[in-house]
């Protein structure tokens, strides 16, 4: 595989600095290629703005003019850099501790800077239909999503307070990598995170879902281009009959969470 780990942590001596050390040597170990792309070190800039586009001094509409600076070769080359490695990927591998029930800051402006119109959305059939949710330029590659939390899995299950792992990571799972065309894989759980009791454990079920990684099914989300849904984009009613809510758009709906709990080794 080729493999772009994308880690967004600011601290070196950290829980998930050390998580990924020991995930970088796993894939090097099993012969797999690697590129990284580390937020904090590079001192990454999350803000978007008129500079990344060469834009002029005019109003700025983000969609348009990103789609055209990506057309026309003139994106800030910061972005094209971070382009160029999700193409050379077929896996990537997202790192980060879950702040505020999403990703550090530093992690959405990555997003929000190098998936611009044409690269990460706005992308059409020849016929002008759009290509998102299961297509669109980064079909074909897989992502796994690292995220550590202070809570205890429990808490970040079905019936958690802190609510189901998946539907918390839903606007990352599928809303954007899925949207994009990148197939998500259950995202492992690092639970109780500033307070481990047992790191090796935790090291031992991130080496084994590295080991596993070209072969694992992705989440069951479903196509938008498929019989799955109406002219609407609605699900029809055949399907989820009486359910509501972001999980119907998953086929089986399971917790990723259950798979990585600490009563399950």
């Amino acid at each position: 595989m080729r493999v772009l780990w994308v880690y967004a942590h600011p601290e070196p001596r950290s829980l998930n600095a050390a998580l990924r050390h020991e995930g970088l040597r796993t894939l090097t170990g099993l012969g797999h290629e690697i590129r990284q792309s580390d937020l904090y070190a590079m001192r990454f800039d999350p803000v978007v703005d008129r500079d990344d586009f060469g834009a002029g001094d005019g109003r700025l509409i983000v969609g348009d003019e990103s789609r055209r600076a990506y057309e026309g070769g003139r994106l800030s080359d910061d972005i094209v850099a971070e382009q160029e490695k999700l193409l050379w990927s077929d896996t990537v591998v997202l790192q980060f501790p879950l702040w505020w029930f999403g990703m550090p800051a530093i992690l959405k402006g990555w997003f929000d800077r190098v998936f611009v119109k044409g690269f990460g959305y706005g992308v059409t059939h020849p016929d002008g239909r759009t290509k998102r949710y299961g297509d669109g330029v980064l079909s074909g590659r897989r992502a796994l999503v690292v995220v550590t939390a202070g809570s205890p899995a429990t808490a970040l299950g079905p019936r958690g307070i802190n609510g189901d792992l998946e539907e918390l990571l839903f606007p990352l799972l599928h809303g954007t990598l899925w949207y994009a065309g990148m197939a998500p894989l259950a995202p492992l759980l690092v639970p109780g995170a500033d307070r481990p009791t047992n790191y090796h454990q935790t090291a031992a079920k991130l080496r084994d879902r590295l080991i596993r990684l070209p072969d694992e099914e992705p989440l069951p989300y479903r196509h938008q281009d498929s019989d799955d849904y109406d002219e609407n984009l609605v699900l029809c009613d055949d399907l989820a009959t009486g359910e509501s809510g972001l999980s119907v758009h998953c086929g089986d709906r399971r917790s990723a969470v259950r798979d990585f709990s600490p009563n399950r080794g």
